[in-house]
């Protein structure tokens, strides 16, 4: 039976996946997004369908659905380092505000509520890979701060609303995700390495490239959301591909993937950069029989695609 499904962020990269996800499905979609960092034109395919309504929409104001919803996906923020230092106070209150807005709404309709929240409540960790029981290394006055303080709280309001309302939650950490939609001017390492190397630019590594990250492609993030909405777990489920690089190695991946002659320059590594960030999905296999199915050369390969057609690179 089809569902109405209310999403944030819904003109955002991961945002706008899903909303594709669900009207595909035959589902009825509200896709809310201010247009901070969200693009309509990862939605305007959808303009016309039946199914779909967009709202240009602030959720740190009021928000109302007209009648019923099922399914409450709060991914409204910006999520890149480049976004939450230019909008801090817009990150922070999409967190706070926003959640209790969102989360509100769910309460209010009776709807299962989906909060999208990120391994960097992990902060700079202590330890890897980070399970979800790990309660992380966070610097909570630092310049990222805005965007873990915010994600920490969105989580504890999700639990209270959770155990004092009875609202049916959920909860995922999103690891470092890649695909097709992302913004070239994004400001992380995917989206910098293939802009640079395309503009056959010096591809540029913030501290020595020993940091690692673990990248995972849109497609298996999408169907991990789905199988959380569907499971009967209310704590945190992290959703990341365990496939660790260091970012010199993965320079050399993009170089080799766009066959560019980029040189690589080493610029100072920003104040509470992670050293590491893999996640540990030992929990997603067990409790949703999920992990990662696409490999990096491979969803690196479509992303390259849509980079060169989409920015004419």
């Amino acid at each position: 039976m089809s569902k109405v499904i209310v999403i944030t962020g819904g003109a955002g990269f991961i945002g706008s996946h899903l909303v594709d996800y669900f009207v595909n499905n035959g589902d009825m979609v509200y896709a809310l997004d201010s247009l901070i960092t969200g693009n309509l034109k990862n939605i305007e395919h959808l303009f016309g369908k039946k199914n779909f309504v967009f709202f240009h929409m602030d959720v740190t104001n009021y928000i109302h659905i007209p009648g019923k919803v099922d399914y409450v996906l709060h991914f409204a923020s910006p999520a890149s380092p480049v976004d939450y230092l230019e909008y801090p106070i817009q990150t922070l209150k999409v967190g706070a505000i926003g959640t209790h807005k969102t989360v509100g709404l769910a309460k209010e309709k009776g709807a299962r509520f989906l909060l999208a929240s990120t391994s960097e409540v992990y902060g700079d960790p202590l330890v890897n890979p980070q399970p979800e029981t790990y309660w992380g290394n966070v610097n909570p006055i630092g310049p990222r701060g805005v965007y873990d303080e915010s994600k920490r709280f969105a989580e504890a309001l999700t639990m209270a609303y959770h155990r004092y309302h009875g609202v049916d939650t959920r909860i995922i950490r999103i690891f470092n995700t890649y695909g097709p939609r992302m913004r070239s001017n994004d400001g992380r390492v995917v989206p910098n390495f293939i802009t640079q190397a395309l503009k056959g630019e010096p591809l540029t590594i913030f501290g020595d490239g020993s940091q690692t990250r673990s990248f995972c492609y849109i497609d298996d993030l999408v169907s991990g959301i789905v199988k959380v909405l569907d499971a009967d777990y209310h704590l945190p489920i992290n959703l990341g591909n365990p496939e660790e690089y260091s970012i010199f190695e993965f320079a050399k991946i993009i170089k080799e993937l766009t066959g560019s002659r980029s040189e690589i320059v080493y610029k100072p590594l920003p104040q509470d950069d992670p050293k590491v960030r893999r996640p540990d999905i030992t929990l997603a296999k067990k409790l949703l029989g999920w992990e990662p199915g696409v490999k990096v050369k491979e969803g690196l390969i479509k992303t390259i695609e849509y980079f060169r057609k989409e920015f004419n690179l």
